[in-house]
């Protein structure tokens, strides 16, 4: 099981509090406390696992080490070591207790979320001309602590969308060594799937429906993974009764949930083009031009169909090498 969107509680160490003490060398008397330590701070940083979210799925209440009181004889006490949380790259950030969002869009990009407090002084730093033998101290000041939201948004060269046994991740499977799993039935795909086909990340998005974006079927949650995808290939399967009608569905429901989302460059491919005859084939391209000149019938079983795709996608590594 994915998870994509998750909701925690992070807080950062407490600085330690200065400590009283005085010198116990012969000679050389006075404050000898040292200061505390200060908090560990809570840092994120971005990986490529994309299942990283899943650590959250019972553990929503983390925080960093505190630091240590201060010592004796000057010596200050050691600092809180910092809590990294890794996340998949392309994670948003949702403070929700201030409001700010912050985005790691980078493998091994890091941002500090919660800050460690400060670690307070011990009474040697309070020794002066008319105080030479200081009790004062200060306690370490407390740590950061907020709600945040983690909502990871796939970062993908290309999406493949379309209605539930459209074919996605056959081709998925096809073009890259993705190992998704396949059935003729809906919602075979329950989260995304990934795979790489020489330099281009491809995305397997999990077969959307008609009021997807209202909540049906698996609801809107995988629309967002769609939204940082360059290039659409949008599936219709050729056996279809009306792949204008499913073409339209899967367009309409992009739109309803971001309208920059109808903007991306899309190729539309009439997939399971081995079920249908040539005729009836013909006739469902002629229709879907109308709508999207780029149709193309494929099919996984089929070598020279599947060609055609490898074309457009190694035009696509040529054009972001340009």
């Amino acid at each position: 099981m994915l998870i994509d969107d998750v909701v925690i509680k992070a807080s950062s160490g407490r600085g330690g509090r200065g400590a009283v003490a005085f010198n116990k060398n012969m000679k050389s008397l006075g404050p000898a406390g040292g200061s505390g330590g200060n908090g560990g701070n809570v840092v994120v940083e971005a990986a490529s696992d994309l299942s990283l979210l899943n650590q959250f799925r019972f553990k929503k209440d983390i925080s960093a080490e505190s630091g240590e009181p201060g010592k004796p004889q000057f010596n200050d006490g050691h600092t809180g070591a910092d809590l990294i949380l890794k996340v998949p790259v392309g994670t948003i950030i949702h403070n929700m207790t201030t409001g700010a969002d912050y985005e790691l869009v980078k493998i091994g990009e890091r941002i500090v979320i919660a800050k460690g407090g400060k670690g307070g002084k011990g009474n040697f730093h309070f020794k002066s001309s008319v105080n030479t033998s200081p009790t004062q101290y200060q306690d370490g000041t407390p740590g950061e602590e907020f709600m945040f939201r983690l909502e990871l948004k796939l970062i993908a060269d290309v999406g493949i969308i379309g209605l539930p046994s459209a074919g996605k991740s056959s081709l998925l499977n096809e073009l890259t060594n993705a190992q998704s799993k396949v059935g003729n039935y809906p919602f075979t795909t329950l989260e995304p799937n990934l795979g790489v086909y020489y330099e281009l990340i491809l995305a397997d998005i999990p077969g959307l429906i008609e009021g997807s974006s209202q909540g049906k079927g698996l609801g809107d949650r995988f629309l967002r993974h769609i939204e940082r995808t360059e290039i659409l290939f949008h599936l219709v399967p050729a056996d279809s009764p009306d792949p204008v009608h499913d073409y339209t569905v899967i367009r309409s429901e992009l739109g309803a949930h971001n309208p920059a989302l109808l903007t991306k460059k899309e190729f539309l491919f009439l997939s399971k083009s081995d079920m249908v005859t040539e005729a009836d084939l013909n006739e469902k391209i002629s229709l879907l031009k109308k709508l999207n000149p780029t149709v193309v019938p494929i099919s996984v079983y089929n070598w020279e169909s599947l060609d055609g795709v490898k074309r457009i996608l190694n035009e696509v590594i040529k054009g972001k090498k340009i």
